[in-house]
């Protein structure tokens, strides 16, 4: 089953990156989150899913994942880092942020706020 991505999604977005926000598209390479995403919205980040990440030691789809968002001048969030392996990896690979386990678990919003204090 494939979902059509909306029409006012255009406008929406370009008035959220007119603001000053960027726009990311989540969990890519899984569910209703696919290539046709990619080519039919404008967006910034493109955020790698965590079953990638997971997969680096098996399976060489993420480099080629990796190497679409270069193509596409996107940035990279790699969800789900849970070892310094996948870490130096994803960053050896032009993976510029990161996200999991390895860093924090998730946090109520004044955890963070504390736990941020503190790495700053």
């Amino acid at each position: 089953m494939s979902l059509p991505i909306p029409k006012p999604s255009a406008p929406v977005i370009a008035r959220y990156r007119k603001a000053g926000h960027a726009i990311y598209l989540d969990d890519f390479g899984t569910g209703y989150s696919s290539l046709c995403y990619l080519q039919n919205l404008d967006v910034d980040i493109l955020k790698i899913d965590k079953s990638f990440v997971d997969a680096l030691a098996y399976k060489n789809v993420t480099p080629h994942i990796i190497e679409m968002a270069k193509t596409l001048k996107l940035k990279m969030v790699a969800e789900g880092i849970e070892t310094t392996h996948q870490e130096d990896w994803l960053r050896q690979h032009g993976v510029q942020y990161g996200q999991g386990w390895l860093y924090s678990k998730a946090l109520p919003a004044a955890e963070f706020i504390l736990w941020a204090e503190k790495r700053i």
